[in-house]
């Protein structure tokens, strides 16, 4: 038995000191977090010492070790757990440039779905201002601001002083928010009607945005739809898209097409990326808001349209730079990661 215990120590003994080493680089550095393969090689050293501990335990002739391994037992596991709740924890500016745009890229088709059925909606509405004198009423009944001749409304906007919305940019931007957000919950909750709804509704948008499009475009009025339209326009109508991706990734999940998971499975699997795509969502829509107000709704010659327009593709050009290309470094390694535990995992087998 002693000559098995000494043999067994022996074996042990790397193990015991891999994962001494791996703690105090931990508690060297309590603000680093594990990789994947640190964090799995870290659980499985901490299991085996443990195993090591309750077999050592038996032999009353080695109380020293028994002692130093309950002490590296007691560290692992507090080290462990609190690395696991600081891996947890909510960081603002985690989730804004890694784990929203990574959520976004990861249901990316749902998105692309989503602008298809704004375009095929928008060439229905332009077609019908179109060839239909009839249908811009019909269209656009729900805005009446909108029914007007647009070069009329184009000329009393550029002459006017726009004293009239001075002093209640606040409470205008407010309601801009609070209205967007509540189109943007309104793509998600849809979702449960097997993303029917949802599909209904962004069609729909894209109908009354092709829609006043053309009636714009018609009227000679192109630059001023530009100025007016892209600076939140840019913003405002990815977030519906998002908002709306989130819808057709519930109405996914609830129908189930490809998947042999129970319906409460896939609803938990998706709970934390519907959060994420709405929130965004939500963050992009306030901005538009803000923009509206205070920029989209001034007009030459108070602001000129070409940096109305510069300003609105600028935005675009940055959102597209956000969502497809922010987080990508921290994907990368965490593949690099996962492969590298599997050929741990594959060499140790």
């Amino acid at each position: 038995m002693i000559l098995d215990l000494r043999k067994f120590i022996e074996r042990e003994r790397p193990i015991w000191d891999e994962l001494d080493k791996l703690l105090r680089r931990m508690e060297n550095d309590p603000a680093a977090k594990l990789t994947l393969a640190d964090a799995e090689r870290a659980h499985y050293l901490y299991e085996r010492t443990s195993s090591a501990l309750v077999r050592i335990a038996t032999f009353a002739a080695e109380p020293t070790l028994i002692t130093f391994l309950q002490a590296l037992v007691a560290r692992a596991y507090s080290e462990l757990n609190d690395n696991r709740a600081r891996a947890t924890r909510f960081r603002v500016r985690t989730w804004l440039f890694t784990t929203f745009p990574r959520t976004f890229r990861q249901y990316q088709r749902y998105f692309w779905f989503a602008l298809l059925l704004t375009a095929v909606g928008a060439l229905f509405g332009g077609a019908a201002i179109t060839f239909d004198a009839r249908a811009k009423s019909t269209l656009l009944g729900t805005f009446p601001h909108l029914l007007g001749n647009p070069a009329d409304r184009v000329r009393e906007e550029e002459h006017s002083t726009n004293s009239s919305l001075e002093g209640e940019h606040t409470t205008f931007s407010a309601y801009l928010m609070t209205h967007n957000a509540r189109v943007a919950l309104a793509s998600l909750a849809l979702g449960m009607t097997w993303a029917i709804g949802t599909i209904i509704l962004v069609f729909y948008n894209g109908v009354i945005l092709g829609a006043v499009i053309i009636d714009y475009i018609r009227a000679g009025q192109s630059v001023f739809l530009a100025g007016w339209l892209l600076p939140h326009g840019v913003i405002e109508i990815p977030a519906i898209l998002i908002a709306s991706q989130a819808g057709l990734l519930l109405g996914q999940a609830l129908i189930g097409w490809g998947s042999d998971q129970t319906i409460g499975q896939r609803l938990r699997q998706i709970s934390n990326p519907l959060v994420t795509l709405v929130c965004g969502a939500c963050l992009l829509l306030i901005w538009a808001g803000i923009v509206e107000s205070f920029l989209s709704q001034y007009h030459a010659p108070v602001l000129p349209y070409f940096l109305k327009i510069t300003f609105g593709i600028f935005e675009l050009a940055l959102l597209t730079f956000y969502l497809g290309f922010s987080g990508r470094r921290s994907s990368s390694a965490l593949s690099y990661s996962s492969s590298s535990s599997s050929s741990s995992s594959s060499s140790m087998v």
